[in-house]
Formats: C-alpha cells, sequence, structure tokens
C-alpha cells in the first residue's frame, strides 16, 4: 500500500503537465475569476449574469455566439477548482500590470452589478488582486472607478 502511494506521487511530481487542463484558455481564466467574485456572496443574480455576458462580449472579446457556452464553463471551473491558481498563473504570465488593473476593474464592476458589494465579494477580490500582484493603491483605484461608473 505503501508502495503504491509512493509510486503515485513520483508519477505526479515528475509529470507535472499531466495535471493541467490543455482546455483551459486566457478568456476562460478571466471568466472563471470573474464568475468567482459572482458566486463570493452566494448569490448569483440575474443582474450579475447580464453584466458577465456583457464583460466577457465588450471587454475580452468573446463573440455573441460563444458567451453563453464560456460563461457555463467558467462556472462550472470555477465551481470545481480548489483553488484559484492554474487562473492567476495563466493571467499573471500572459497580462500585464495594466490588464491586471483592468481585470481587477471588472471585478469590482461585477460586484457593483447587482448594486451593491457584499463583504465576501469585497474579500474576494481583494484576495485575488493580490493573487494577481496588483498593489493595494491600484486595487483601491479600480474600486474607485468602479464606483464612479
Amino acid at each position: 500500500m505503501l508502495d503504491a502511494v509512493t509510486r503515485f506521487f513520483q508519477r505526479a511530481l515528475a509529470e507535472p503537465e499531466q495535471s493541467r487542463d490543455p482546455a483551459l484558455t486566457l478568456e476562460l481564466a478571466c471568466a472563471a475569476l470573474l464568475c468567482e467574485v459572482m458566486r463570493a456572496d452566494f448569490d448569483s443574480s440575474p443582474d450579475e449574469r447580464a453584466a458577465l455576458r456583457t464583460m466577457l462580449v465588450s471587454r475580452l472579446s468573446v463573440s455573441a455566439d460563444d458567451v453563453d457556452e464560456l460563461m457555463a464553463l467558467a462556472e462550472q471551473k470555477a465551481e470545481e477548482s480548489v483553488d484559484h491558481y492554474q487562473f492567476v498563473r495563466l493571467v499573471s504570465e500572459h497580462y500585464d500590470e495594466i490588464q491586471r488593473f483592468e481585470l481587477v476593474k471588472l471585478m469590482w464592476q461585477m460586484a457593483w452589478a447587482d448594486g451593491e458589494v457584499d463583504p465576501l465579494e469585497e474579500h474576494r477580490i481583494r484576495r485575488l488582486a493580490g493573487l494577481l500582484y496588483v498593489s493595494h493603491s491600484d486595487f483601491i483605484r479600480a474600486k474607485l472607478a468602479a464606483e464612479e461608473g
């Protein structure tokens, strides 16, 4: 039994590429992070879903035909994931500082989509912003920008 466990961990450590999801795209990673904000308060309102759809089409250039499929897949990935590492890693690798700031601003807009920001949503955004290496001043600037508009 101990040998089987040892072999499993040796295989997992020796072949980390097999554990990665090859279907994870940058758009899906961003959508999943936005879904994390939407799910943070345990209430996904129709306004939040509409805001997510608009963000994906207008800001992430997802076609109107593909947006429903991407939303469903993003919600599924967010639900299944144990942590945010796979999404954050992909975004961090491909987005520069300005793009990560814009993503945090989208998170704040998502939180405001239902008319109020729940403390759980704010906590989730703060945590994701930290993982994305967005400075605290940019975190606040994104929050204020989302509140204004």
